[in-house]
């Protein structure tokens, strides 16, 4: 069995969660199609422009990442983690990623939106 053929977008999860957790934006951009789709915190992101503005947001608020879990084969991942960042400390968030061609073709982000919208409660409007 080959092993691109074994587990193939766990292993690519895997990569990811390491490059998020070291803000690697770059190496995030090496995963990502083309055409990849992600459901954000911000909103629906279509191509690699705005995904890599999304990634380049994110990684400026991380203070510390920490995997819980792992799940997936060779076309589908899940990605459990604890998310320490800048304005919401321990957040629970989950990453449902899909990938095609060796690449990460979506990513659809599950998490509690209510401590983050307890900090925009707190800040100032401009």
């Amino acid at each position: 069995m080959n092993s691109n053929e074994t587990n193939n977008a766990l292993k690519i999860a895997h990569t990811y969660f390491e490059a998020m957790a070291n803000r690697d934006v770059e190496k995030i951009m090496t995963l990502a199609a083309d055409d990849i789709a992600c459901n954000s915190p911000v909103g629906q992101l279509a191509g690699t422009q705005s995904f890599r503005g999304f990634q380049e947001g994110f990684a400026r608020m991380i203070e510390k990442l920490t995997l819980v879990t792992a799940l997936g084969n060779d076309q589908q991942a899940v990605i459990i983690y604890e998310s320490d960042t800048l304005p919401v400390k321990n957040a629970i968030v989950a990453e449902y990623i899909t990938v095609r061609n060796d690449k990460i073709s979506s990513i659809q982000v599950i998490y509690d939106a209510t401590p983050f919208a307890a900090y925009m409660a707190t800040q100032a409007k401009h």
